[in-house]
């Protein structure tokens, strides 16, 4: 559905299409009615406008001028987005915040990344168990039950953003858990 855009025209036709019919009410070019309709019309067009601005910053993925409430409502920008992100990292911040409905999954980390802009691949790991080697596979220690890496695709990734996807995944990962993250940034 397209939005509703109306000129200074337009409002100016409306209000002469409004006013009474009669002598009195001339609707001449030149006349004063005319002109008052044109200095009014601007205004009526202004407001318009900001109606529709309104539509469209009351969304998170597409805010502006609302973005501060936005992020005041959630308690962002959190520390991971630095001083000098861009409006678009903004909103994805606000909107990753209102889907996250938490999780431990890879699934919930994926989708998390995606929703902060990121196309990634998780890789799992497990110790080492007698009879589950495979040959010329890797050997891991216990403590690698509780570690996993981000893989950052990197068509979705440059040095500078893939920090705030660590600092974002560094947060919600469980606590007895270690990230690691290729590319690392």
């Amino acid at each position: 559905m397209a939005l509703p855009s109306f000129s200074a025209g337009d409002f100016r036709q409306a209000i002469l299409s409004l006013l009474p019919r009669g002598a009195v009410w001339s609707r001449d070019s030149d006349g004063l009615l005319s002109r008052l309709a044109a200095a009014w019309a601007p205004t009526y067009a202004r407001s318009s406008a900001r109606a529709v601005g309104l539509l469209t910053d009351s969304f998170p993925a597409t805010t502006v001028e609302l973005l501060p409430e936005w992020e005041g409502a959630l308690g962002l920008p959190d520390p991971c987005a630095g001083t000098d992100a861009t409006v678009e990292q903004r909103r994805a911040q606000v909107v990753a915040t209102l889907v996250d409905t938490g999780g431990s999954s890879v699934a919930y980390y994926t989708n998390l990344a995606a929703s902060l802009g990121y196309t990634v691949d998780i890789v799992e790991y497990a110790p080492a168990r007698a009879g589950w080697l495979a040959a010329n596979g890797p050997v891991y220690a216990e403590a690698w039950a509780y570690a996993w890496t981000m893989v950052v695709r990197e068509s979705s990734a440059d040095a500078v953003s893939v920090a705030v996807l660590r600092c974002e995944m560094q947060r919600r990962a469980p606590a007895h858990t270690a990230v690691l993250f290729y590319p690392a940034a």
